[in-house]
């Protein structure tokens, strides 16, 4: 029976040609007839045929590519969350394809500093004396308390800000992993000044504030306010270092659904020493961990021997850059995760009903539908943004296939199931994928 195995070569030349390089397929070809080999049984050589292809286009689909996005989360993290800007997209093709000025002083002819022209813009418009940039805001958090618990190595919190962030990751462990330990003060719902004043001792290194980003408490529930804490922490000479998470930075005005966000300014205008949030949320920026504050204590965490393993590359720093430079020319219109934010309602029914019209004769029902759209990235939980949604109800298969059809398609359209049918939430969907969208739905249609 084992004679009947195909030979590598020639399942290869069966095969034909993929997406992906040569000898990342066969090395899937020799697995696949390895683990047959195992087997009392062997399949038909149509089976293996199968199997293979399946295996392959398996792994053809688990590699990066882009996706149209129509849950309606907005920064979704399994997503990659905020979209980067066109200008984004520039700057980078640019700095991407050519050598740079990284770390060389254009001026001098001499050696330069990563990422000083960025720290300014950034300290400029989180009004701070100072800024710098890590991988992500989980690393900003680890060199701040790595740096400040050298010496003391006691970190107060309240228990109601040892949140958990994306896949299980935890506030308390992210701390406890650069070494420090964690003194947990107040009640779940209830911390008070007197609780932070009785916790600082001998051994306190540092006064962490947790923004409660994805959740929020109501009814009896308190904490005092920052400025409260910072008057205390300065009195006993220890920092007060605030993570703000969701980086929510206007120049001026803010939307009325971000109102009541705290922006690092307004914290660092509380009295906070440093203030650290992520470059890839509300920022609508890249992957980042960006910490501004106190010029001195910036300038201790740069020369952290730590903080050369957790610094960005030129492709970050480019993206960062041209994000600064919308928010502080004002035009955060051009930056696509506050854009989808604030289209208008009727505007994405006018899209839903064009695109109803372009699908008729389909063997599937389609109606418009009413949804809330939610910010995701562990941001504003209470934030309640009305979309429009295309529903659909196949008249030939089942919901779930026709989900997985368009999952397969070229680009993977993915939405979600919701009271018997498969809805597509257009406020995540950008205007020129439109086209995209009935071209997928079009094909799904086909599929038996």
């Amino acid at each position: 029976m084992r004679r009947s195995i195909p030979a590598v070569g020639k399942l290869l030349e069966e095969l034909g040609e993929f997406d992906l390089p040569r000898p990342v397929v066969a090395q899937l070809v020799r697995r696949h007839l390895a683990h047959l080999r195992t087997n009392d049984e062997i399949p038909s050589h149509d089976e293996i045929v199968r199997a293979v292809r399946k295996n392959i286009g398996r792994l053809e689909q688990a590699r990066l590519q882009p996706i149209v996005n129509g849950t309606g989360i907005i920064l979704h993290t399994n997503f990659g969350r905020a979209p980067l800007a066109p200008a984004t997209l520039r700057a980078l093709n640019q700095i991407a394809g050519s050598y740079n000025n990284l770390e060389y002083d254009l001026t001098t002819g001499t050696r330069g500093q990563r990422g000083a022209s960025l720290e300014s813009a950034l300290a400029l418009l989180c009004q701070s004396e100072a800024a710098t940039v890590v991988n992500n805001c989980a690393a900003a958090v680890v060199l701040v308390v790595r740096h400040f618990t050298r010496t003391k190595p006691e970190v107060i919190i309240s228990r109601g800000e040892l949140v958990q962030i994306g896949d299980g990751f935890r506030i308390g462990e992210i701390v406890a992993a650069a070494g420090a330990r964690l003194r947990e003060i107040g009640a779940t719902n209830k911390t008070t000044l007197d609780d932070y004043a009785f916790a600082i001792g001998p051994e306190t290194a540092l006064i962490l504030r947790v923004h409660q980003s994805n959740f929020f408490m109501s009814g009896f529930a308190d904490v005092p306010p920052n400025d409260q804490v910072a008057q205390l922490a300065r009195g006993r000479r220890i920092p007060l270092v605030a993570d703000l998470g969701s980086g929510v930075v206007f120049a001026r005005e803010m939307p009325d659904f971000l109102e009541g966000e705290p922006t690092p300014a307004q914290t660092l205008k509380s009295g906070a020493a440093l203030v650290c949030f992520s470059g890839d949320k509300l920022f609508g920026g890249p992957q980042a961990g960006i910490i501004v504050g106190k010029k001195r204590l910036i300038a201790a965490l740069k020369s952290e021997p730590l903080f050369r393993a957790l610094r960005c590359d030129k492709l970050v720093f480019a993206a960062l850059q041209t994000t600064v430079d919308l928010h502080l020319n004002q035009v955060t219109s051009e930056i696509p995760a506050l854009a989808l934010l604030q289209i208008p309602k009727d505007e994405l029914r006018a899209r839903a009903a064009a695109m109803v019209t372009r699908l008729q004769g389909l063997p599937v029902k389609i109606t418009i539908g009413s949804a809330t759209s939610k910010i995701g990235g562990g941001t504003l939980p209470r934030s309640i943004l009305p979309s429009i949604t295309l529903d659909f109800l196949p008249e030939d298969s089942s919901v779930q296939d026709f989900a997985r059809a368009l999952r397969h398609s070229v680009p993977p359209v993915i939405g979600y199931i919701g009271d018997g049918r498969f809805k597509l939430d257009l406020r995540t969907i950008f205007s020129h994928q439109d086209d995209l969208v009935i071209d997928a739905i079009r094909t799904a249609c086909t599929i038996r």
